[in-house]
Formats: structure tokens, sequence, C-alpha cells
């Protein structure tokens, strides 16, 4: 069984699809402001010359065996 669509139909369609596309467009800029916030707060905490204090400066030395290392 075969329907036309009509131009009710049409309408409908036209403004579900006006709906859609402004939700899209204002839940899109609003994540993006939280991002940006995010960033920045995070930047703006960040210490100055941009190393964290946890992380070590100097590598830390190889586990040893005890055993010497011999070339074959």
């Amino acid at each position: 069984m075969g329907t036309s669509l009509t131009p009710e139909f049409w309408r409908q369609f036209a403004v579900l699809l006006v709906i859609a596309m402004a939700v899209t467009f204002v839940l899109s800029a609003a994540l993006d402001a939280l991002y940006l916030r995010r960033v920045q707060r995070r930047a703006a905490q960040r210490p100055p010359g941009g190393i964290p204090p946890a992380l070590p400066t100097t590598p830390r030395p190889l586990p040893t065996t005890g055993r010497p290392l011999v070339k074959s």
C-alpha cells in the first residue's frame, strides 16, 4: 500500500529538520564553549616553564641484575 507525500508532510518535515539543525548548532556551541573553558583553566593552572612538578627531571637508572654484561 503506497502513500503519497502530501504538502502537509513536507511542511512537517521542514519544521522538524530546522528544529534538529537548531538543536545541533546550540549543543555544538555549548560543548565547544565548555571545552575551551576547560582548556583555558588547565593552562592557567600550569606552572611557569611548562613542566609539571610531579614529573622527574632526571632519568631513572636502569635496574641491574648483579651480573656483568658479556658480549658473545
